[in-house]
């Protein structure tokens, strides 16, 4: 690939809202699955559940893997916790990828997750689901290691985006994190086209490819994000835009420009040390809210 890249704005990544119909109801708004959450990592899967409630998805479920895991999460009763089995078994009754936009089942994976051989199977059995696929995580450094479940990625017809870091990026494409740094293009570039997938290359100035083959360039967010969780909350964001209904690609990139733009609001309000991924779900969803507000005025300005 030669794509050089375009840069986000938020006009440019505003532009994909739509208006809610006044007979909303949840159902209209696609349901999320996020699997994860091994023994002592329960935190991200529901950090990234979280997220996904809060952007707007219709309903979210979990499956964790930990022998542990709580009934419930007392800090968001909404969500619907189940053991990992349960909740992808569930998942082959979703609709197929639809050929236009619509509400959908969309599956998060690899949030802590871990990298057992249970983890391994439940990675394999996912990547067969005929359902919008966001790979974080651990199902990264599963796929680094597995030549099968990379030929299971690639066969994939239903959109599937990877989130790696430069790390992750580097184990994938068999090299050193630095020699992804030192191309971090070229190296989102290579993922997208080896794995037949969308992909963000995160980090300053995080790197999104398309499946199309189209490069495109953030610079919202700050050093403060640098920070545990924050992955796990831009997974979420990513599967709650694409469950009620944007284009996958369209809610990866407004989901990346969203993510750094609500830590950029914190660090503007002083929050440079000791931000957290927490944070940055409840100004996600704050601005979200802002930038809809134009399409909502213009749309009801139309009706008259």
């Amino acid at each position: 690939m030669s794509e050089r890249p375009t840069t986000l704005t938020r006009k440019q990544v505003a532009s994909f809202l739509k208006p809610r119909p006044h007979d909303s109801h949840k159902g209209k708004f696609g349901a999320v699955t996020v699997i994860g959450g091994a023994g002592g990592m329960v935190g991200a899967a529901l950090l990234a559940a979280r997220a996904a409630l809060k952007l707007g998805a219709g309903c979210v479920r979990v499956g964790l893997l930990a022998d542990n895991a709580p009934a419930m999460d007392l800090l968001q009763p909404e969500l619907m916790l189940h053991d990992a089995q349960t909740a992808l078994q569930a998942l082959p009754h979703a609709h197929p990828h639809p050929t236009k936009e619509k509400a959908r089942n969309v599956l998060v994976i690899g949030c802590g997750m871990g990298t057992s051989l249970a983890a391994q199977k439940i990675l394999c059995d996912a990547l067969r689901l005929k359902v919008p696929l966001v790979v974080d995580a651990d199902a990264l450094n599963l796929l680094a290691r597995h030549d099968d479940l990379r030929d299971d990625l690639r066969a994939r017809a239903a959109p599937s985006i990877l989130t790696p870091h430069p790390g992750e990026a580097a184990r994938l494409l068999g090299i050193g994190a630095a020699e992804v740094q030192a191309e971090r293009i070229g190296a989102a570039q290579q993922l997208a086209e080896n794995l037949r997938c969308s992909v963000v290359l995160k980090g300053a100035g995080s790197v999104c490819v398309t499946r199309d083959g189209k490069t495109y360039l953030n610079q919202t967010g700050n050093p403060g994000m640098g920070a545990p969780g924050m992955g796990d909350v831009l997974a979420g964001m990513i599967a709650a835009l694409i469950a009620q209904g944007l284009e996958s690609d369209r809610a990866l990139r407004l989901a990346v420009h969203l993510h750094g733009a609500a830590g950029d609001a914190l660090a503007e309000n002083g929050v440079g040390i000791g931000m957290t991924a927490s944070e940055v779900t409840e100004w996600a969803r704050w601005l979200l809210n802002q930038w809809r507000k134009p399409v909502e005025l213009q749309t009801g300005s139309d009706r008259r």
